[in-house]
């Protein structure tokens, strides 16, 4: 099974149909395609490679794909491969629940779009190294990019300070022209993701 999954392409071919995984009771999962079950891994593996692939409930035949994806995070985190800083899961904790938590996921899938559309562009730096360049400093910027949008994005939810007691502060002028200039900034980022979808359509 993780043969199979090796000898995969580095990049999912156009048109190729989506690998169906069930998911059994004794927690086993089986790839339909392959006929064989894998692991955890092997679906890590498969995400890295591009290839696409959905995760069933054999039983109830729910649809489970975010809750495996959520549990392959866990375990490549409780492997040391710490991706995901803990200010972030804080404040990503936080929303749950609030008025505005419908808005955090769009938000977040087009950062990391964002950011992987950059990654050409960091690999390119990384290839220089060896001409005199240094990659480091493309990478910083890229990083700062990122981080300014994520603050950016994270101010838009809670643009407000609190005040003693948990009053919330009345906004300034100046808070309210950022907040119309962040969501100005929202409305783009839809509009990109919608080009995006149309496109691939």
């Amino acid at each position: 099974m993780a043969e199979q999954a090796k000898q995969q392409p580095a990049a999912e071919e156009p048109g190729k149909p989506t690998v169906v995984i069930k998911k059994y009771a004794n927690r086993r999962l089986y790839n339909t395609e392959a006929s064989s079950y894998v692991t955890l891994e092997d679906l890590a593996r498969m995400v890295r490679e591009g290839r696409d692939f959905v995760v069933y409930d054999a039983k109830s035949g729910d649809d489970i794909t975010r809750g495996v994806l959520t549990q392959i995070i866990v375990e490549e985190e409780a492997k040391g491969r710490n991706l995901l800083p803990t200010p972030f899961l804080r404040q990503l904790i936080g929303f749950y629940g609030d008025s505005l938590q419908s808005l955090v996921p769009r938000y977040l899938e087009a950062t990391m779009g964002s950011f992987a559309r950059q990654q050409e562009q960091m690999r390119a730096s990384v290839e220089q190294a060896m001409g005199g360049f240094n990659p480091l400093a493309g990478l910083e910027e890229v990083g700062k990019q990122n981080m300014a949008m994520m603050e950016r994005a994270m101010s838009l939810f809670s643009p407000f300070g609190a005040k003693p007691g948990g009053a919330a502060a009345q906004p300034s002028a100046e808070d309210s022209a950022e907040v119309a200039e962040l969501k100005a900034e929202l409305r783009q980022l839809r509009q990109q993701m919608a080009e995006l979808q149309r496109q691939k359509g």
